[in-house]
């Protein structure tokens, strides 16, 4: 059966917003909020929607998971949506994350090649799967670390869905409040996933500037 968790999305107190232009807007995506609508009445309040409040023509480019924090880019028209959608899929779209996982890391950084599939019977839950999973590489570096866990920030090569948690849950180190893909010491360790963009870099496609967007942790 499918892995149901209730939905309870922190309340509306305004927008962070990190960037804007007459193409673009980025904004800090709160812990527990959608990217986009979910299925039912009960999930339509979202990133998308707070943010189409404000920005009416605002359209999605991307998505991170309801339990992550941190950097999300709109698109202000058709257009830019396209063109940032073709950033993403040739991987010109540099993303970097921050979190904190159980235990001590022993290694200082390495590579992770885990192909990934969805876990059908227990959706959304992902899986490592080496005959039919998609590629999947993640990029880790240790920042810190101490006899319970250890902050590390996480490059993701390719994009997957809950790609970091399965990864790092992959090593024996879960990432700290995931409910999800954790163990027990791990999931109760915190009361929300410890797993933000901090940052975010590519090339405009419209004014061929550098845009580097950087959003740090509330829990570093």
């Amino acid at each position: 059966m499918p892995v149901s968790l209730p939905y309870q999305p922190p309340l509306h107190i305004g927008l962070d917003i990190l960037f804007e232009d007459k193409d673009i807007v980025v904004v800090n995506k709160p812990s527990g909020l959608l990217s986009v609508p979910g299925r039912g009445i009960d999930k339509q309040d979202c990133m998308l929607s707070r943010l189409q409040l404000e920005y009416p023509t605002a359209l999605t480019v991307h998505r991170l998971d309801m339990p992550t924090s941190g950097i999300m880019i709109f698109a202000l028209n058709k257009n830019m949506q396209k063109l940032l959608g073709i950033l993403f899929e040739k991987r010109n779209i540099h993303k970097q994350y921050i979190a904190r996982v159980y235990g001590a890391l022993s290694e200082k950084s390495g590579i992770i090649n885990q192909p990934l599939i969805t876990d059908w019977p227990n959706r959304p839950k992902q899986k490592i799967d080496y005959k039919t999973g998609k590629p999947s590489i993640t990029k880790f570096h240790r920042l810190s670390t101490d006899n319970n866990s250890s902050m590390i920030q996480l490059q993701p090569v390719t994009g997957r869905s809950h790609q970091l948690r399965v990864h790092m849950s992959s090593l024996g180190h879960p990432i700290l409040g995931d409910k999800l893909y954790g163990i027990y010491q791990s999931r109760t360790a915190s009361d929300r996933l410890l797993l933000h963009a901090e940052k975010l870099s590519f090339m405009h496609p419209v004014t061929d500037h550098k845009i580097e967007i950087i959003c740090k942790a509330d829990f570093t």
